[in-house]
């Protein structure tokens, strides 16, 4: 049974649904069709913590689904800008449970992870599996992933 690690950008996720479909993602039906007949090693939810009741609900929701919910405090600069990104974070967790999968899944946009799936093919031989908002998604992302899975209506609410 392939053994597989799940990572998901939920802020990168949530806005790229939002701005292409006007709909959310449906974590329940990404899950059945992401893990059907492998065995899931790790699943991590990376979120950006505000506070509020709505986000909490929707964070125990991911957490019943089978994700691990990792989460940092949003924070707003002085100047109005606001700040709360888990690259680095996603990164050090994929670097981890690579060698302990045969295939990564990443659900994201975001060109700055083109590097790692090269990476982790390279030195451990684990393929990737990108899941992401065609229109959206960074065509390097897309290229460096062994597959890319488009989000399309099937994995919206």
């Amino acid at each position: 049974m392939e053994k597989i690690a799940i990572f998901v950008d939920v802020q990168n996720i949530y806005y790229t649904t939002r701005q292409h479909y006007q709909r959310q993602f449906n974590y329940r039906a990404f899950w059945a069709q992401a893990t059907s007949k492998k065995k899931v090693v790790s699943a991590f939810a990376y979120a950006i913590d505000k506070g509020d009741s709505k986000q909490e609900s929707f964070q125990n929701i991911l957490r019943k689904i089978g994700f691990q919910v990792k989460l940092k405090p949003y924070i707003q600069r002085k100047d109005g800008s606001a700040k709360g990104d888990w690259d680095v974070g996603i990164t050090l967790d994929v670097m981890e449970y690579a060698e302990a999968v045969d295939t990564i899944i990443l659900l994201s946009g975001d060109g700055d992870f083109d590097l790692l799936l090269q990476k982790v093919r390279h030195v451990f031989g684990v393929k990737s599996e990108v899941y992401g908002v065609t229109n959206l998604t960074a065509p390097s992302l897309v290229n460096s992933a062994d597959l890319f899975i488009p989000i399309s209506e099937d994995l919206l609410m």
